[in-house]
C-alpha cells in the first residue's frame, strides 16, 4: 500500500476540511482521531473515493507516512496537544515533524519546539485562519518552530493556503519556536478589534441615526467597494440582510452578550508584559467583558441616567463621518498590533517579516483586506518602520479622516452611546503625536512617595535625581524606575 504525505489528528470540522483541501491539491492524507468511529464515518462518508487512508491508532497512523514523517495535530490547545506529543514521541524517528495547528498559547510552542527537538525530532506551531470554509477552500498559515522543518512541509501548505491576486501564497515561514502562533494571536488580537470597531459603528448607526438593518446592509455593501473592503465588512451587509423565519431581520434577535476563546485576552496579556499600549485591542476584550454582564446592565439601565441619543444634524455627511472614523481606528488597530510584533520580536529574537505576515494576512483569514496590500508596501518601502502612523501612506490616510475621527467620537459620547475602541484610538494616536505628555508630574508624584527618582530634560538620560519634597525624607532613593 502506497504511503501517505501527511497525517493529521483530529477529525473535528477544522481538521476534516484541511484533510480534504490537501487530498484535493494532490496529497495524500492518512487520518486519526481519538473516537475512531468518527475515523470510519469520514473515510466511508465525505472521503470515499478519494486519496484519504484511515488509521484506528497513532501506530497504524505513523506507520502509513512517508519519511520524513509529518504528523498535523487539529486538536484543542492546551493538555491534549502535550498527551499527544508524548503518544508519538516513541512512534516517530530522528527528523520526522510533529506539527501543532491549533490555537495553542505561544509560550506552550516555545516550550514544546525546545522539548521535542531534544527528542532528536522537529516542531511546527502554525496559525490557521479562516474558519471552517478557509480551511477546506485556503486559509492563511502561518507556521513558525523548527526551521528545518519548513522545507519539508512548504509544498503542502503553499498549496493548500488562499493565494492572493498575483497568485502568492497566504503562507510563509514566520520565525523560531513560538513565532507562528505569537503571530496568529496577534491576528485574532486585531480581528477582535476590527470587529468591536464594525459594531460601535453598527450601534451609531442603529441608535442614534435610527436606522433599520436593511438601510445599514446597503451602507455596509457600499463601504465594502472603498478603503474599508474586507471579509468583516462584506459579512457583516450579509448579516444585517438576513431575516428569520418570519421575516424579520435575525440580527436583532441575538442576545447581546459576546464569547472568546481567549485569543484577545492573551494579545493583551502580551503587550502589559512588553510594555507595548495595545489600548484598542484591550477596550475590544474588555467590551466583550461588559457584554456578559447582561442581568447588571439591565438592571443598571433602569436607574442610571444618561442623554438619550436625538440627532439632528446631517445624517449623510454623519454616515461619512462614521465610515472615516472606522477606518482611521483601524490604521490604530494594526498600528498597534505590529509595534507589539516588533517588541515580541526582539524579546525572543524572532526575525519576522512584516511584510511578509501583511501578505499572509490578504487572503484566507478572517482579517483578511485591500488594506493589508497598504500594510505590505509600507514595510517593503521602509523594513524598520516603526510605527504605521509613520508611514506617508497611512499619515495622509489619518489627515483627511482626523476631522470625521473626532466628530463621530464627541457626538457619541454627548449622546451617550459607548465608543470605547474608537475613542481609546483617537487618545491613543493624540499620545503618539505629542512630544509632550503629563507623566513629568506622574514621575514627580512617584518620587514624592516612593523616592523612585526621575530624569530631568536639562539633563542627559541616564541620569536620575531624587528631591525630598517634604523635608523629611532624607536623601536615599528607591531603585530608578523602568521607562
Amino acid at each position: 500500500m502506497s504511503k501517505a504525505d501527511i497525517g493529521l489528528v483530529g477529525l473535528a470540522v477544522m481538521g476534516e476540511n484541511l484533510v480534504m483541501n490537501m487530498e484535493s491539491k494532490g496529497f495524500s492524507v492518512a487520518v486519526y482521531n481519538r473516537t475512531v468511529e468518527k475515523v470510519t464515518s469520514f473515510v466511508e462518508g465525505r472521503a470515499k473515493g478519494k486519496n484519504i487512508i484511515g488509521a484506528h491508532s497513532l501506530e497504524e497512523l505513523v506507520q502509513s507516512l512517508k519519511t520524513p514523517r509529518k504528523v498535523m495535530l487539529m486538536v484543542k490547545a492546551g493538555k491534549p496537544v502535550d498527551n499527544l506529543i508524548e503518544q508519538l514521541i516513541p512512534l516517530l524517528e530522528a527528523g520526522d515533524i510533529i506539527i501543532d495547528g491549533g490555537n495553542s498559547h505561544f509560550p506552550d510552542t516555545i516550550r514544546r519546539t525546545k522539548y521535542v527537538e531534544e527528542k532528536g525530532l522537529l516542531y511546527v506551531g502554525t496559525g490557521v485562519s479562516g474558519g471552517e470554509e478557509g480551511a477546506l477552500l485556503g486559509p492563511s498559515l502561518m507556521p513558525g518552530g523548527s526551521p528545518e522543518a519548513w522545507s519539508h512541509i512548504k509544498p503542502i501548505f503553499q498549496a493548500v493556503a488562499a493565494k492572493v491576486e498575483d497568485g502568492s501564497p497566504c503562507a510563509e515561514w514566520v520565525g523560531q519556536d513560538g513565532a507562528g502562533h505569537f503571530v496568529k494571536m496577534v491576528h485574532n488580537g486585531i480581528e477582535y478589534g476590527d470587529m468591536q470597531l464594525i459594531c460601535e459603528a453598527y450601534h451609531l448607526l442603529k441608535d442614534l441615526l435610527g436606522m433599520t438593518p436593511d438601510e445599514m446592509h446597503e451602507i455596509f455593501s457600499d463601504w465594502n467597494q472603498g478603503d474599508l473592503d474586507s471579509y468583516l465588512i462584506e459579512i457583516t451587509a450579509d448579516i444585517l440582510a438576513y431575516k428569520d423565519e418570519d421575516g424579520s431581520p435575525l440580527v436583532e434577535k441575538i442576545l447581546d452578550t459576546a464569547g472568546q476563546k481567549g485569543t484577545g485576552k492573551w494579545t493583551a496579556i502580551s503587550s502589559l508584559d512588553e510594555g507595548v499600549p495595545l489600548t484598542l485591542i484591550g477596550e475590544a476584550v474588555y467590551s466583550r467583558f461588559l457584554s456578559a454582564l447582561k442581568e447588571e446592565r439591565v438592571a443598571a439601565s433602569k436607574v442610571l441616567e444618561g442623554p438619550k441619543p436625538s440627532f439632528t444634524g446631517d445624517k449623510k455627511a454623519f454616515i461619512e463621518d462614521v465610515r472615516q472614523a472606522l477606518y482611521a481606528s483601524k490604521i490604530v488597530s494594526y498600528a498597534q498590533g505590529y509595534a507589539l510584533m516588533r517588541a515580541a520580536a526582539e524579546s525572543h529574537g524572532w526575525d519576522l517579516n512584516y511584510g511578509g505576515i501583511a501578505l499572509m494576512w490578504r487572503g484566507g483569514c478572517i482579517i483578511r483586506s485591500a488594506f493589508l496590500g497598504d500594510i505590505k508596501k509600507a514595510f517593503d518601502q521602509n523594513p524598520e518602520l516603526a510605527n504605521l502612523l509613520l508611514d506617508p501612506i497611512f499619515k495622509e490616510k489619518i489627515t483627511q479622516a482626523q476631522e470625521s475621527w473626532r466628530k463621530v467620537c464627541a457626538t457619541a459620547m454627548l449622546h451617550g452611546i459607548p465608543v470605547p475602541a474608537f475613542s481609546a484610538a483617537l487618545s491613543y494616536y493624540d499620545g503618539y503625536r505629542n512630544s509632550r505628555l503629563p507623566a513629568n508630574l506622574l514621575q514627580a508624584q512617584r518620587d514624592y512617595f516612593g523616592a523612585h527618582t526621575y530624569e530631568r530634560i536639562d539633563k542627559p538620560r541616564g541620569e536620575f535625581f531624587h528631591t525630598n519634597w517634604t523635608g523629611q525624607g532624607g536623601s536615599t532613593a528607591a531603585s530608578t524606575y523602568n521607562a
